[in-house]
């Protein structure tokens, strides 16, 4: 990098915390900072969405894949994706959608409390802030080793920086600001990426490489949709996963929904998302598959493959442009996963902790939403320090092993909660499915030896999931308060109608 490369970087940061600064003043209240008031329209609700369901992990580890495997790294990852939250664009977004209209819930997990009962959503809401400070600290250290290849600066250092960067301005602005500077990093991405597509072409001879590189023996097996331990059986079980995590499992994509006007709007903005995740990863992804012809990486995963490709075709200008990039995604999800936890905590666990939280005026709700961001940002850059010890192993591991294999245990009783199909599940369903799925995940990753790649990520939810229909078909624990909150969530009920009572927060 040099003088240019930082001022385009700079410029970025200062730009981010300027949208946080003007977003402030549309803050009034924790609706506004969590749920932008349900005013966000639909396309800008989609290309959010879209931003922060991915990071600089993917320019990192999924680079080495990539690099590796060639074009599975599309069909394995964005691909089902794409396909999962097209199924829960009528399936899921408009229920989300009015947990916050109907309800008048400001957290994805408050409604809970009454489908089930306050130990259910005091177990998913704890298990999941804890998994998302481990999750956010990867993404951290993801874009600290991108940043550590280009300046030299060291990881720690790295994930300062960008840490607070994002800090500021998510914590002044709350969803409006991460809705906002994820419509900048989109844009900016969209220009980076396709400079890194040109360039490429422009070294390998023009745009029918797009088609003729296939054959160079350098990329042998990589026009194979599955390889390695990517097969078809990992296909199924991550379409499987993500088609809960990505509809509302990661609770900042169910902010995303809750955000919007109404339940089509939330419609609206899941096919959106849906279309990007389709066709805006192979523009991301083409580089990385024909990065063989053109590097040798340094590190053994190759996940420093993109980042060198980048400083060796890029010029200066573009070099920080396509960095900028890279920042993007990561601020964008790691922003968005801030604000939903800390609406969580605020909303879901600190009124169980404090008999005052229960009280809390809106100057006082505001003010503990922001400090709750900021206290989830710091410890998710004290893990990200960690994110290469035996513990975790490395980036990777921690995106697909430890996201994937967890997310779908606290998913399974809160999307399916909205579902009439499982009326029939209560408590006990719940927490039994919770809790034998974390077992589930430690038995296949850490008390069994040789378990495969694909029944490591899809034993945990696949264990939840049978369990919760099982438990709820020998204990059925539906009750008329609980069918109200359902009648809420699966109708366009008119806005005067009464709502279920609510049982106490404490």
């Amino acid at each position: 990098m040099n003088s240019l490369d930082w001022a385009v970087l700079i410029g970025y940061f200062g730009v981010m915390v300027a949208i946080g600064l003007w977003s402030h003043k549309r803050i009034d209240d924790v609706g506004d900072f969590f749920t932008a008031g349900g005013r966000m329209p639909w396309w800008l609700s989609g290309i959010s969405h879209h931003m922060s369901g991915y990071s600089a992990v993917m320019f990192t580890g999924y680079a080495g894949i990539a690099y590796t495997y060639g074009i599975t790294s599309y069909v394995t990852w964005s691909f089902p994706i794409a396909i999962g939250i097209a199924i829960g664009a009528k399936l899921f977004a408009p229920r989300l959608n009015r947990l916050r209209s109907r309800l008048r819930v400001a957290s994805p997990l408050e409604y809970l409390k009454n489908r089930y009962d306050l130990r259910t959503q005091q177990a998913l809401a704890w298990s999941g802030v804890l998994l998302k400070i481990v999750d956010v600290g990867a993404k951290w250290a993801a874009i600290a080793t991108l940043l550590s290849v280009f300046t030299g600066i060291s990881l720690n250092q790295g994930i300062l920086i960008t840490g607070v960067v994002t800090g500021v301005y998510c914590t002044v602005g709350g969803l409006w600001a991460d809705a906002l500077t994820e419509l900048g990093q989109f844009v900016i991405q969209f220009f980076a990426g396709i400079a890194m597509l040109v360039a490429v072409l422009a070294e390998l001879g023009g745009v029918s490489a797009l088609w003729t590189v296939w054959d160079r023996p350098e990329l042998q097996g990589h026009a194979e949709p599955t390889a390695g331990p990517y097969t078809m059986t990992f296909l199924l079980a991550y379409l499987f996963i993500k088609t809960f995590e990505y509809n509302g499992g990661m609770w900042n994509q169910a902010q995303r929904y809750m955000a919007t006007p109404d339940a089509r709007a939330a419609t609206r903005s899941a096919w959106l998302s849906s279309v990007l995740w389709l066709v805006w990863p192979l523009v991301l992804f083409f580089p990385m598959w024909v990065a063989p012809l053109l590097i040798t990486p340094e590190k053994p995963d190759a996940s420093d493959s993109y980042a060198l490709m980048t400083e060796q075709l890029l010029p200066h200008g573009l070099l920080g442009l396509v960095i900028v990039g890279f920042f993007s995604h990561t601020m964008a999800m790691c922003s968005s996963d801030a604000n939903a936890i800390a609406a969580v905590f605020t909303r879901d666990i600190a009124p169980v902790l404090s008999k005052s939280a229960r009280t809390w005026t809106h100057r006082a709700g505001l003010l503990a939403a922001r400090w709750s961001t900021v206290a989830f940002l710091a410890l998710s850059m004290a893990i990200a320090t960690q994110v290469n010890s035996p513990a975790f192993k490395d980036i990777i591991t921690v995106v697909i092993k430890w996201v994937a294999g967890l997310m779908g245990p606290i998913a399974i009783p809160f999307m399916l909660g909205m579902l009439r199909a499982f009326r029939r599940s209560g408590p006990t369903a719940a927490l039994v499915s919770w809790a034998a799925g974390l077992f589930a995940f430690w038995l296949t990753n850490y008390g069994l030896d040789g378990v495969e790649l694909q029944i490591q990520i899809v034993s945990p939810v696949a264990t939840s999931l049978v369990l919760y229909v099982l438990v709820g078909f020998l204990k059925p624990e539906d009750t008329p308060e609980r069918d109200a909150v359902l009648d809420r969530i699966n109708t366009d009920a008119p806005e005067d109608a009464p709502a279920p009572a609510a049982q106490p927060r404490g």
